[in-house]
């Protein structure tokens, strides 16, 4: 599996659409252990361009901070899961976290 994480400054970016790059850890849900972290660029904020580029590197589980409806179901017609509400924290705690069954999401901070 695949996790991918909005950064902003190398944490967790709590507006989605606002982030510099993204961190996508390879993680075994079974055993999990946190694999390899690749951080790419940010492509273009357009819409439906960021569920298609990350569909393409593998992702299969987004956790933001916050997003808009539309965005979140983009990511469903991908085939990616969608967690919201996640803390500005590093990257790899978040998915600990989240692996963990720990990570403590709260509203979603993205009005629109």
């Amino acid at each position: 599996m695949k996790v991918a994480i909005p950064l902003a400054r190398g944490k967790l970016s709590l507006h989605f659409g606002h982030c510099e790059e993204f961190a996508l850890i390879d993680v075994d849900p079974q055993t999990k252990e946190i694999g390899s972290t690749e951080t790419l660029p940010a492509p273009d904020h357009e819409p439906g361009v960021l569920p298609r580029w990350l569909n393409e590197h593998g992702a299969s589980v987004v956790i933001a901070g916050g997003m808009g409806m539309r965005a979140r179901t983009l990511f469903a017609q991908n085939g990616i899961r969608v967690v919201i509400g996640a803390d500005e924290q590093e990257p790899e705690t978040v998915v600990k976290a989240f692996l963990e069954g720990t990570l403590e999401t709260g509203a979603n901070i993205c009005d629109h």
